[in-house]
């Protein structure tokens, strides 16, 4: 479903689906069945658990359910930010010490060339190019966050990282204003779509079964129930990340927030010159409520922010479809940081939603008791973290089956991580809406008053949201 909004299509699941086509739906479940691994979720997650759990052992009989089309989710929409970020390492050292988290995050660095290596092995061509990610600061407030968020990712491990004042900033990508930036190494741009379509295919090929247009509507211990017929199955995984309220009994577990991203015309030669770019860098900013973007393979901006957060009672959106004012603000985010850009046509406007826990920490697990496994609440940061989780997933699942044994991957300190649920509604709502409004307000207070320190509105929305 879409309309059009000053002459941009609006919906239509997302610009990578209209760029690269929509996917031939397959069939739906059939009735009652059974398998080994049932798999709930056809996104980044459910695919790359089905992907190295076939590989690994190859007679499981493996079924995955998708109430739409694989990648009709997040993995089909976001905005192709493959990178190191991974949500609650914070928390994760400070309840399991600082290793701990420095393990967590090596696994994140090199989750995104495994990344890289599987989907050239399989053949897939998802435009991937690995120019890292640049994220820059263009007030004091923000430059001296900037500063501080470097020294930490160093504290974490990362040697390679690297931080520049406004003239090397400028050298990589043209911002305006921009004082600052800092760099990762562990980043690269690619395209959604072309990604989860490549992944959908090479599970199938390994003979791995997939029912498209079967929602599951409630998962318990050994079963997966969709109007069609139920899975029986000695595990069943739950791959939702912001469909998850969507489950009988998990409408406060992960909140889905959302997301909404905007694509321009393919730019000329001319404005890519005032822009620069040329590294192909994912750029993001350090404003409290943060744009994120890259340059697309064929030489447009996509770009994206935070929009309406969240729909009342954990709703879920239209095909993509997002409000004209949230089209506007990405629009002026889009101008501000590129000002000879102020004449570019926007072609493609959408929106989707990323899992949330109420302690803004990404989790796996496998209930060794009930055979149930579950990952994500990645806040955002998923197209690396699912295939972290997924691999993690693999050796949690041969470990109870008896066809594995201990590994690295499942001593990480997210494994396992229980967090309590949402507060109900109308607390929710309320509480998400005041949230975000107040981080819009702290970025337009530190833009006027030019101070070198964070607003006190974001601390105190930080304590709020649970995320310190």
């Amino acid at each position: 479903m879409s309309s059009s909004v000053n002459g941009a299509v609006n919906g239509a699941i997302s610009f990578w689906y209209a760029h690269d086509g929509l996917p031939s739906v397959r069939e739906p479940l059939a009735g009652d069945t059974s398998a080994d691994v049932v798999i709930v979720g056809g996104g980044y997650t459910g695919l790359w658990t089905a992907y190295y759990l076939k590989k690994a052992v190859p007679f499981l009989r493996i079924t995955v359910l998708e109430q739409k089309f694989c990648g009709y989710g997040a993995s089909g929409r976001n905005g192709g930010w493959l990178y190191n970020g991974i949500a609650g390492r914070d928390r994760y050292a400070k309840l399991h010490g600082q290793e701990a988290a420095v393990r967590l995050q090596r696994a994140m660095n090199d989750t995104v060339d495994e990344v890289v290596r599987a989907a050239a092995e399989e053949g897939i061509d998802a435009d991937i190019h690995k120019g890292g990610v640049l994220e820059v600061a263009r007030t004091p407030a923000q430059l001296a966050r900037l500063k501080e968020f470097h020294a930490h990712e160093l504290s974490y491990g990362e040697k390679d990282r690297e931080l520049y004042g406004a003239r090397e900033t400028a050298e990589r990508v043209r911002v305006a204003d921009a004082v600052g930036s800092t760099w990762t190494p562990h980043g690269a741009r690619l395209h959604p779509v072309k990604l989860v379509k490549g992944l959908a295919a090479a599970v199938e090929a390994l003979g791995v079964t997939i029912h498209e247009l079967t929602p599951v509507t409630e998962i318990r211990p050994k079963h997966a129930v969709t109007p069609y017929g139920t899975v029986r199955a000695p595990y069943v995984l739950r791959c939702t990340e912001g469909f998850t309220a969507g489950l009988k009994g998990q409408r406060r577990t992960w909140l889905p927030m959302n997301s909404s991203m905007i694509a321009t015309e393919p730019l000329s030669q001319e404005q890519w010159e005032s822009v620069g770019w040329a590294g192909l860098e994912t750029l993001g900013d350090m404003a409290h409520a943060y744009m994120y973007a890259q340059r697309t393979a064929d030489g447009r901006i996509a770009l994206g922010g935070r929009g309406v957060p969240y729909r009342f009672g954990s709703r879920t959106d239209n095909d993509g479809r997002t409000q004209p004012e949230t089209i506007e603000a990405l629009r002026e985010i889009l101008v501000g940081f590129f000002p000879a850009l102020a004449g570019v046509r926007i072609e493609h406007a959408w929106s989707g939603v990323l899992g949330v826990p109420r302690d803004w920490c990404a989790t796996v697990t496998l209930d060794r008791s009930t055979g149930i496994g579950w990952a994500g609440g990645y806040v955002g940061s998923g197209v690396a973290t699912a295939n972290l989780a997924a691999r993690t997933l693999r050796d949690l699942v041969q470990l109870d089956s008896g066809q594995g044994l201990q590994t690295e991957l499942m001593d990480l300190p997210w494994v396992g991580h229980k967090v309590r649920k949402w507060e109900p509604e109308p607390l929710r709502w309320l509480g998400v809406q005041g949230l975000y409004a107040t981080y819009r307000a702290a970025d337009r207070r530190e833009r006027l008053s030019g101070a070198g320190e964070s607003s006190r509105l974001a601390r105190v929305a930080d304590r709020v949201a649970g995320r310190h």
